[in-house]
């Protein structure tokens, strides 16, 4: 069963997550062997190719450690799976981060801000051609997803409230068939589906994650207790993250050739994967990575998330508000509540690839 943020919080499967988490023992011990989940999303495709070209191991040989790159096919899955202890690390967005593990228990820390959504997720109307006319319309979204996230900014950003229209809950493997037909005029989705739906000459692209750069981010987390007990891990992940964003981001055949590989790993071709990756803001500079980690933008995005996942009922059963988890950020800042931090942001790794220290 696929379950989205909502559903996870009102099953058996978070509350074993959130059971689990104080089983956990305080300090978690020094291992050898890791594990990274990821699902297929343009900008998490660097892991697999990473790993089917060597990169992954000899980064791992470096520390000593074993790192298996394991491919889930869903991506709420995934986040279950990594939330219930399955996995070490976990490619993910922030909103999801704080949504299921740290609401769940599950202290983890994002060390990669790996890219941020600067297209890629869309609000698309049939026949209109401005945001304001989404007013009154059925609009079908994943919802409790990015997409609603995404429509809940706009909204307040034209002066809107989701009151102002009524939300149809639609799987993101329906929504480009559901747009060709006739009663449905209004969709919140991501890509690919995104590039399948403004192909057609009736859809018009009114807002997008363009509009909020750097407030939908992709991420890779690690569980905290893991982490604090095998830093060696993390840096290893990193080194691994920016030698192979070096590679498909040169102006190289060898450039061309990853990318195409990742494009074919991801289900596309090299047009559709470099198509998907002019919207979506790769960080491959560490230092400017880490800097964006550490500046205030990012304290403002994650206000905005948690005061959206509270207002939504993400924010777990009995949450009085939106400070019930802590969000700990690079030099100590904390939103919501400091004696129970489930969700840090660590700078330090992606300063050492900046400087050459991995």
């Amino acid at each position: 069963m696929n379950l989205t943020r909502k559903t996870f919080l009102q099953s058996s499967a978070g509350l074993a997550a959130a059971a689990m988490a104080p089983a956990l023992p305080a300090q978690a011990a020094t291992k050898k062997k890791f594990t990274l989940a990821w699902t297929v999303y343009v900008g998490w495709m660097p892991w697999p190719w990473a790993a089917q070209n060597g990169i992954v191991k000899k980064w791992a040989d470096k520390y000593g450690i074993e790192i298996d790159v394991v491919q889930v096919s869903d991506y709420a899955t995934s986040i279950n799976q990594y939330t219930s202890g399955m996995f070490d690390a976990l490619t993910i967005t922030n909103m999801d981060t704080l949504a299921v593990p740290a609401v769940g228990g599950v202290d983890s820390t994002s060390i990669i801000t790996g890219d941020y959504s600067n297209g890629n997720d869309a609000v698309i109307l049939k026949d209109k051609t401005k945001f304001e006319d989404i007013k009154g319309q059925k609009v079908n979204i994943v919802q409790y997803s990015v997409s609603q996230y995404l429509l809940d900014r706009g909204l307040q950003m034209h002066g809107m409230t989701e009151r102002d229209v009524r939300l149809v809950n639609t799987s993101d493997a329906d929504m480009a068939a559901a747009f060709l037909t006739p009663e449905v005029t209004a969709v919140v989705t991501w890509n690919p589906i995104v590039e399948q739906i403004d192909a057609d000459k009736d859809a018009h692209n009114v807002f997008n994650s363009s509009h909020i750069p750097g407030e939908i981010l992709d991420l890779v987390i690690v569980n905290t207790q893991t982490l604090d007990s095998n830093p060696d891990f993390a840096k290893a992940l990193c080194g691994i993250w920016y030698e192979t964003l070096g590679i498909m981001l040169a102006d190289t055949p060898e450039a061309k050739k990853a990318q195409t590989q990742m494009g074919q790993l991801s289900g596309t071709d090299y047009a559709g994967f470099a198509s998907q990756l002019k919207t979506t803001h790769l960080f491959s500079n560490p230092e400017k990575a880490a800097d964006f980690t550490k500046g205030s933008q990012l304290i403002a995005t994650m206000d905005h998330v948690r005061q959206f996942l509270f207002a939504w009922g993400m924010m777990g059963q009995g949450a009085t508000s939106p400070n019930v988890v802590g969000i700990e950020f690079p030099g100590g800042h904390v939103l919501g509540d400091a004696k129970n931090v489930k969700f840090r942001f660590d700078a330090k790794y992606m300063a050492m690839a900046a400087t050459h220290q991995l």
